[in-house]
């Protein structure tokens, strides 16, 4: 039920009961403490308890409403509006993508950077997580990445020379210029080429994850020459 309907027609504005004009007190007496005129009648003193206060309570309700009720020229309480807008969407920080280096066989730098045994060596973005460091993450993506991927140029098939080693990321720094890199665990060369498509793979994508100049890998301690050597 709406609530103007609840309520007559000649009520006031106000939810406080508002007294009606009496007959004035004779002198030196003090009014009684009756009710408003034809709110209480003498000749019907059930008609007075009946009514009370003289306002007349809204339909559907056991009485009047208490005095404590707000009115309505009182401020309404603040809440959250119904399209009130929540976390900031800046806040939703989406997975960042870093840059893995594959090769492009016998490709003779046509699609990317010539370099060992005629290849070419190419790039593929890759998710990494939220708030991971850049160098990390793409160190990461490159170790984890599958022997083989589909390169956008022309649907060449790109292989990853690294996708029989078994390697981790230790740590790594970068001072504004050189990139240095920390792994261990096993390097599993394929064959002759694959030590430069090895050495390019991760010192390409350390590069590139922080715009360093300069790389440095290690791997057990030893430098990455030193550990495609002796692998």
């Amino acid at each position: 039920m709406a609530i103007t309907g609840s309520t007559p027609a000649a009520a006031p504005p106000s939810l406080t009961p508002v007294p009606q004009p009496q007959n004035a007190a004779p002198p030196g007496t003090s009014a009684p403490p009756s009710p408003p005129d034809g709110a209480g009648d003498r000749d019907n003193p059930d008609d007075a308890d009946a009514h009370g206060t003289g306002t007349p309570a809204p339909s559907g309700q056991g009485g009047s409403l208490p005095a404590t009720e707000p009115s309505p020229s009182d401020p309404a309480p603040q809440s959250p509006a119904a399209g009130s807008p929540g976390p900031a969407t800046g806040d939703r920080i989406a997975a960042a993508t870093v840059t893995a280096y594959y090769v492009l066989l016998d490709d003779g730098g046509k699609h990317g950077v010539r370099f060992g045994c005629n290849d070419s060596l190419v790039g593929f973005a890759q998710e990494s997580r939220a708030g991971e460091e850049p160098l990390a993450a793409a160190i990461g993506a490159l170790l984890n990445a599958p022997q083989q991927a589909v390169h956008s140029a022309g649907g060449a098939t790109a292989y990853n020379a690294l996708s029989e080693s078994r390697l981790k990321f230790l740590a790594g720094s970068f001072d504004g210029t050189t990139v240095t890199v920390y792994l261990t665990g096993v390097l599993r060369p394929g064959g002759t080429c694959d030590v430069p498509r090895m050495e390019a793979q991760l010192t390409q994508t350390a590069l590139a994850s922080v715009g360093a100049i300069r790389a440095e890998i290690y791997v057990n301690g030893r430098t990455l020459t030193e550990a495609l050597t002796l692998g």
